[in-house]
């Protein structure tokens, strides 16, 4: 079989044999149940329509910096739990599993201060939806792990 037609055939059988267990297998999981069974082990909780459409906006720090300026106290208190503003929107608030993380790093600094640091941020970073957002389904993917 030449790989077009070869490609074809697999992609024709997949559908086929997709539909056949649908059809047949009435108690098969869909939606939410089936995100669950599949994604709960990873700690990966599901996000409401809202939240989904925040999570566009989550992605603006351009690591400029600017929100970590005065951060240097807080970051010696925290004693590595903290490393300051920007790496908490570069990098922990973008992985789901490594929401308690972030959480822990998010418990450092109190939402007046994301606050302040929103109105400094040149790109607009939603800093406090993003703690509130990390905070939510850090505990969601703490409920919904396996005990261990």
């Amino acid at each position: 079989m030449t790989g077009r037609l070869k490609a074809a055939w697999l992609l024709t059988w997949a559908l086929v044999r997709s539909l056949f267990r649908r059809v047949f297998s009435p108690g098969s999981k869909a939606g939410i149940g089936a995100f669950r069974a599949n994604y709960d082990a990873d700690g990966l909780p599901p996000v409401s329509p809202d939240e989904r459409e925040k999570l566009g906006t989550f992605g603006r720090c351009i690591a400029c910096g600017l929100c970590d300026r005065g951060e240097a106290e807080r970051i010696e208190r925290a004693g590595g739990a903290y490393r300051g503003i920007m790496p908490l929107m570069l990098a922990a608030s973008r992985s789901m599993p490594d929401f308690g993380a972030a959480a822990v790093g998010f418990s450092h600094v109190p939402d007046e201060v994301l606050a302040e640091k929103e109105r400094l941020c040149p790109t607009r970073v939603p800093m406090r939806d993003i703690a509130q957002f990390v905070r939510v389904h850090a505990s969601a993917a703490r409920r919904s792990l396996p005990p261990g």
